[in-house]
Order: C-alpha cells, then structure tokens, then sequence
C-alpha cells in the first residue's frame, strides 16, 4: 500500500508541475485598415444687414432732403442713398434775400418764376415784374411774349399719389421676391 500511496503522490506532483510551468508561445499579427470619415459642417451665422446710409445734411439751411433705402435677402443686400433739391425752397431763400438788401422787384421776380405766384399776381391786378418793367407795362409785355410766362403747375390729387404709391410698392413687392427666390 506505500507503494500505491507512493505512486499517487508522485503522479499528483507529476500532474501539478507540469500545469505551473509556463507555457510561450509566439505569435505574428499583420494587419492593414482603411478609414474613409464624411463629415458635414453646419455654421450658423446672424443673416447679412444692407444698411441704409445716413444721408442727412449738417445745417438745416440747406434746401435739400436725403432719402435712402435697403433691401436684403439671404444671398444679395442693396443698400442706395441720394440728396433731393428742393427748388421752391430755394427759390423761398434767394427771394428773402433779395428783398433783405432792398431789390424787391427783383424779389418778386424770382417768386414769379413759380407759375401759382404768377397766376396769383395776375388775379390781384399786380402782374410781375417783365425785365424790369412793372404795372402796366409789364402786363403788356407778358401779354406779347406768353412763351415767357412759366408752365402750370400740376397738382397731384389724392388718386394720383395712391396709384404711384401702388406702382412703387408692386415694384419693390416683386424685386423682393425675385431676390428670395435667386
């Protein structure tokens, strides 16, 4: 029975050390990748401004207007601006001034240049002034030069404003939209 007690206990350290032993084993690994990304970007911006220049004038003496405007859209902005004259206002000024320093016929020669002043004179019996000559005498030469009398003025009715005022905003109605649609 030793000898069989023997024999297990020699076939267990057998077993035993064999599985402590360490085994090595070397090995070789080659391997190659492709790699294909898209990606996609999104900036997210504040839209483009036209912005309207400032047209003003920095003394209110000056018988002039700025007027000016934009338009903007996605793709395209347009902005413009100009000064408007204002002759009646000119014409205002250069008639106090002259009438100031005393040359009244020649003051109200200049506001006869208006056809409503002129039209105003005739119909208070006080014709304007024709190169020089008043009363009478001018009446005559007005009666006897009529190409020198100034054009009607043509009012502008309440009807008259509103169909420009259409043709304008039907305009602009359209240039917008065929901005947003380019």
């Amino acid at each position: 029975m030793t000898k069989k007690i023997l024999m297990v206990a020699l076939f267990v350290i057998a077993s035993t050390s064999s599985s402590i032993a360490q085994t090595v084993v070397n090995t070789t690994t080659d391997s190659k990748s492709d790699v294909k990304t898209e990606g996609r970007t999104i900036v997210i911006s504040p839209p483009p401004s036209a912005i309207s220049p400032s047209v003003g004038s920095s003394s209110s003496d000056l018988c002039t207007t700025g007027v000016s405007g934009a338009v903007q859209t996605q793709i395209l902005g347009v902005s413009t601006g100009e000064m408007v004259r204002d002759e009646n206002c000119e014409r205002l000024k250069i008639s106090k001034t002259l009438y100031d320093m005393g040359m009244k016929v020649a003051a109200v020669s200049v506001l006869c240049q208006d056809r409503r002043v002129y039209d105003a004179m005739e119909m208070a019996g006080t014709p304007c002034p024709f190169l020089g000559k008043i009363g009478d005498q001018a009446t005559d030469e007005w009666k006897s030069n009529p190409n020198r009398i100034p054009d009607p003025v043509v009012l502008e009715t309440k009807s008259d404003v509103q169909k420009r005022n259409a043709t304008i905003g039907a305009t602009v109605g359209g240039l917008a939209l065929l901005l947003l649609l380019l």
